[in-house]
């Protein structure tokens, strides 16, 4: 059977990811975090994390657990409280690290640490709320049942999805590394946007913890 998902609804959807992804959440603003602290090279690591945590989220719909993370509020719950957790945790440890920066700006990275960075983005992006959201209750809404299988249309939203993400998020990620080259000439400047990107994570994680469905 011939599987396909109709133009206008992937246009509709094409549209709709992309005001999504435009508005600021835990998955831009780490990248935008990774890439002042720590240059082009680790911004583009988070976003290839980021990617691929997205794409957990989009198989996890597509086989229906999607629907339960939707239904379930303890689920729900569970998740975005781990994932706020991280972000928090993340906040602090770059707060604590502010005052190294310049070090990280003259030092190569490790495969170690570029790993690190992988997972880190990863995390977040697996852990993302608005994405659990918008995969679970938005993007079923797109697949034309009399069109073939439903998992595989859901697969190729998905992947519609997390390809403007990439743009979007490498985009912000190549802009703010430019920026950082600036900042990177004093270690003053560099301490304080340590110190302000660790406060950042640390408040989005408060807000994405408060935040969302209380049903």
């Amino acid at each position: 059977m011939t599987v396909m998902v109709s133009p206008d609804r992937l246009l509709a959807f094409a549209a709709m990811s992309f005001l999504l992804i435009l508005i600021p959440g835990p998955s831009v603003l780490f990248v935008i975090g990774r890439a002042l602290a720590h240059g082009r090279r680790v911004a583009l690591t988070t976003v290839v994390g980021n990617t691929l945590g997205a794409s957990v989220l989009v198989v996890a719909v597509a086989l229906g657990i999607g629907s339960v993370v939707e239904r379930s509020i303890v689920v729900f719950t569970v998740l975005k409280l781990a994932g706020a957790a991280y972000l928090v945790y993340l906040g602090i440890k770059a707060w604590q690290e502010r005052d190294s920066l310049q070090g990280a700006v003259t030092t190569t990275e490790t495969v170690r640490s570029g790993r690190r960075t992988f997972w880190e983005g990863f995390t977040v992006g697996v852990s993302n709320p608005k994405t659990i959201v918008f995969f679970a209750a938005v993007l079923p809404q797109f697949v034309d049942r009399g069109q073939g299988s439903v998992a595989v249309q859901m697969l190729v939203l998905g992947l519609v999805f997390n390809a403007i993400a990439v743009v979007s998020d490498s985009t912000w990620g190549l802009l703010a590394a430019t920026a950082r080259q600036w900042v990177a000439r004093s270690p003053r400047r560099l301490s304080l946007i340590g110190g302000a990107g660790g406060l950042t994570l640390i408040g989005l994680g408060v807000t994405v913890a408060v935040t969302g469905r209380k049903d």
